[in-house]
């Protein structure tokens, strides 16, 4: 078996989300991630794996701890299970990133607001990812909260799969959340359940698909300049 077989067999596994190891979601052929007969770079034959890290131990080090020890904290005074909530922590490049199982993300959203000892009273927004071959975490929602009391920046990443693409909504929490999560449903498919007014902002309202995926079709129109033709850019490389 070929190592580009051996990396689509161990990314087609579903994943331990709660294992320190990495663990690869794609598969990236060539220099710049071309595909069929387009490959110029002379690459073509380089298979390099995308992979998400793992989750990390403690002691996680800076104020890392005590933020989680804290939110932990109350989410087992809120009579929630912590494992059912917090699905794994990362501290990558000295960023802390918490996955929030999707059920709870509003819950965990007022606490990390609210608490005196916490105090995120800024959420600059949502965005979001997709990995194809992230089997039942396809597309990921990613949020940065900032702390103006404590001078802090913490992520919280929520993951949904692709068959049911569906996280509730934080703007009741983050007022300014509106925009980004009407943003990232057009350009990404999230759907943010109780969301006041999900429609699009940078498509048009009958637009189809969602053009920031990576199974999204590149499509394009072609373009007359001076008797020469640019064809659309998912043919533009093509030498058939």
């Amino acid at each position: 078996m070929s190592e580009e077989q051996n990396l689509n067999a161990e990314i087609a596994k579903p994943s331990d989300r709660r294992s320190p190891e990495p663990h690869p979601v794609a598969a990236r052929h060539g220099q710049f991630g071309v595909t069929g007969s387009g490959d110029t770079s002379g690459f073509g034959g380089l298979v390099q794996p995308v992979v998400l890290p793992g989750e990390s131990a403690r002691p996680y080090g800076s104020w890392f701890d005590e933020v989680v020890d804290i939110l932990e904290e109350l989410i087992a005074e809120g009579g929630l299970k912590v494992g059912e909530v917090i699905e794994r922590v990362v501290v990558q490049n000295d960023e802390l990133t918490i996955f929030i199982n999707r059920e709870h993300i509003r819950a965990v959203a007022l606490m990390l607001r609210n608490d005196q000892d916490l105090r995120f009273e800024l959420c600059l927004g949502v965005s979001g990812v997709h990995y194809p071959h992230d089997q039942g975490a396809e597309l990921h929602a990613v949020y940065h909260l900032f702390s103006i009391t404590h001078s802090r920046l913490l992520r919280l990443e929520v993951t949904c799969p692709d068959a049911d693409p569906h996280i509730p909504s934080i703007v009741e929490t983050y007022p300014g959340n509106d925009w980004h999560e009407r943003e990232t449903w057009d350009l990404m498919g999230i759907v943010f359940d109780g969301h006041p007014a999900l429609t699009r902002t940078a498509m048009p309202d009958d637009w189809i698909g969602h053009p920031q995926r990576k199974d999204y079709p590149l499509g394009g129109i072609p373009v007359e300049y001076k008797g020469a033709t640019v064809p659309p850019a998912d043919t533009r490389r093509s030498y058939n």
